[in-house]
C-alpha cells in the first residue's frame, strides 16, 4: 500500500514539474521540441485557423485584407503514421471564418509533422479559387502555440493551422 502510495505521489509530482516547466518554453515552438507529457497523461489535439474570401465584400469584410470570412467552411486535420492515415477530425468555420478541430482520443505519439489540416473548397461557388497554401493542395502544416490543462489527467495541444485564402475565378465577380 505504501508503494502505491508513493508512487502516486510521484506521479502527481512530475505532473506538477512538467506544467511549471511549460512557462520556461519558448513561444511558437515545434511540438517535437517540447517535453513529452507524463504518461498518464490524456493528450489530444485542437487546431485553430481561419478562412477568407479575397476581394469580395461580404459580411464582417476586413479591409486590411481586402477579404472577407468565409463561414460553413469544412476543415479537415489528416495525420499520419508512417504511411498510413492514421487519424481523422474535422470542424467547420463559424460567422467570423474561424473554425476550431478537437480530436476526441489520445494522439501523444503525433507530432507536428504528422498532421496537415485542409480545406478542400470554399463553401461560396463565386470564391471557389484555392489562393493559400499552395493552391489549397498541399494543406496547411501545424505550429505549435500551447498546452491547455483541461483536468487533472487531461491535457491539450493548441496549434495553429494559419489562414486559408480563397479568390474568385477568371471572371472576377463575387
Amino acid at each position: 500500500m505504501a508503494a502505491l502510495l508513493g508512487m502516486r505521489c510521484l506521479v502527481v509530482c512530475l505532473s506538477l514539474a512538467f506544467f511549471f516547466s511549460l512557462g520556461c518554453l519558448p513561444r511558437g515552438g515545434s511540438a517535437k521540441s517540447l517535453p513529452r507529457p507524463p504518461p498518464n497523461m490524456n493528450f489530444t489535439i485542437g487546431v485553430e485557423g481561419a478562412v477568407w474570401c479575397q476581394g469580395c465584400r461580404y459580411a464582417g469584410y476586413d479591409k486590411s485584407k481586402n477579404a472577407s470570412p468565409l463561414p460553413n467552411a469544412a476543415a479537415q486535420l489528416l495525420c499520419r503514421r508512417g504511411k498510413k492515415w492514421a487519424l481523422f477530425a474535422s470542424g467547420s468555420t463559424d460567422e467570423g471564418g474561424n473554425f476550431r478541430i478537437l480530436t476526441p482520443k489520445q494522439v501523444a505519439p503525433f507530432t507536428s509533422k504528422d498532421c496537415t489540416v485542409y480545406v478542400q473548397r470554399s463553401p461560396v461557388g463565386a470564391c471557389g479559387v484555392a489562393l493559400k497554401p499552395s493552391g489549397g493542395k498541399a494543406g496547411s502544416p501545424l505550429k505549435f502555440r500551447k498546452f491547455v490543462p483541461l483536468s487533472d489527467d487531461d491535457l491539450q495541444a493548441i496549434y495553429s493551422a494559419g489562414e486559408f485564402l480563397f479568390g474568385t475565378g477568371p471572371s472576377g465577380k463575387c
